[in-house]
């Protein structure tokens, strides 16, 4: 199917986009962040037209869009060490956005945003300068002068450990966190399957107790029914005595006391 004007449209604002993400920028600028909205606006069009592109497309139109947002809030965290972090979980696009690209813009902007902050962490822990415009990326100028850099290099080495135990500190807190979480969805759960087998077995209960008084009822009615049976046969009898009693004696009556002329 082919693609709608707004897809185009947006496809070319997504290219601009990572284009400019992959650019150094300064600190006030402030076009990508307002193509960023503007391209969630346009997603958000796109999803709701009849002829929308497949799911697929739209998932990695989302992802690359969701990408750049998260770019720009990383971008904005004060220390690098945050910056870093906060990269570590972007998810880069898996498609090339336009013909041109071989791989994926956003993977590219991604290994160099992560390279950017691993510098400026790592110029912030030693002491040193970040060079970016250099064949290589990790290189440094030094602050310090030789007479000062065995002090300097002591005192790098005890804010890179500082850093590592942070780090480490906050691992653990996790895994304490996770592990007690853990725990308590096992409680949670063994109270849960406790509670339902005990439902269960009050339940069974209830069930044989109701056909247990089933069966005596029917019994009882069964009881009942030949017991009124009974009654009606020997009141039937006992009534036809009577009327046969009552009939003899009108005869002898009659016959003893005859009728009076």
């Amino acid at each position: 199917m082919a693609a709608t004007r707004l897809e185009l449209n947006l496809m070319r604002l997504l290219s601009r986009c990572e284009a400019l993400a992959a650019e150094r920028r300064d600190s006030e600028e402030w076009r990508l962040e307002k193509y960023v909205a503007a391209l969630e606006d346009m997603l958000r069009e796109l999803k709701k037209q009849s002829s929308k592109p497949a799911p697929e497309l739209l998932n990695e139109y989302s992802r690359k869009v969701d990408f750049l947002k998260g770019l720009l809030e990383a971008e904005k965290l004060s220390s690098s060490t945050e910056k870093a972090l906060a990269n570590q979980f972007l998810a880069p696009g898996r498609t090339p956005t336009t013909a041109k690209e071989r791989t994926p813009a956003t993977k590219t902007v991604h290994l160099q945003t992560k390279a950017r902050c691993t510098g400026q962490m790592r110029s912030e822990l030693l002491g040193t300068v970040y060079c970016p415009t250099r064949k290589y990326k990790s290189f440094f100028f030094p602050l310090c002068s030789c007479r000062g850099l065995a002090s300097d290099e002591k005192q790098s080495a005890v804010e890179l450990d500082a850093v590592l135990q942070h780090h480490q500190d906050m691992q653990e807190k996790l895994a304490e966190e996770m592990l007690s979480l853990a725990r308590s969805l096992k409680s949670n759960t063994l109270a849960a399957q406790n509670v339902i087998k005990q439902d269960n077995q009050t339940l069974s209960h209830s069930l044989r107790m109701a056909d247990q008084n089933f069966e005596k009822l029917k019994d009882e009615s069964d009881r009942l029914e030949q017991h009124a049976k009974k009654s009606v046969n020997w009141l039937l009898w006992i009534m036809l005595i009577v009327v046969c009693f009552i009939f003899i004696s009108m005869i002898l009556f009659i016959r003893i006391f005859p009728k009076l002329k």
